[in-house]
């Protein structure tokens, strides 16, 4: 897996970033208009953290920005391993 490529990608980040914290907000019930408070958003990601369940559903979000369903297994392409950046089209 090209690494260097996806931690360079800010969409990848975006993904694992907003999939986590819509499982959190999902699993507690509430909507981001529920989010006022810092003090909120914390304890959210606290009653996460400690939730096995949550914490499946997050790798469960992080094994679908990392797979990718045209090659076989948890890998890239030979043509992606040689990426220096994210292709661009």
């Amino acid at each position: 897996m090209n690494w260097k490529v996806r931690i360079k990608n800010p969409v990848f980040w975006l993904q694992i970033i907003v999939g986590a914290f819509a499982t959190a907000l999902a699993y507690a019930g509430l909507t981001a208009a529920d989010m006022t408070t810092w003090a909120g958003v914390w304890e959210i990601i606290r009653g996460t953290v400690s939730n096995p369940y949550c914490l499946f559903l997050i790798a469960s979000n992080i094994w679908s920005a990392l797979n990718d369903p045209t090659t076989s297994g948890l890998t890239d392409s030979d043509r992606a391993k040689t990426y220096e950046s994210p292709l661009q089209k």
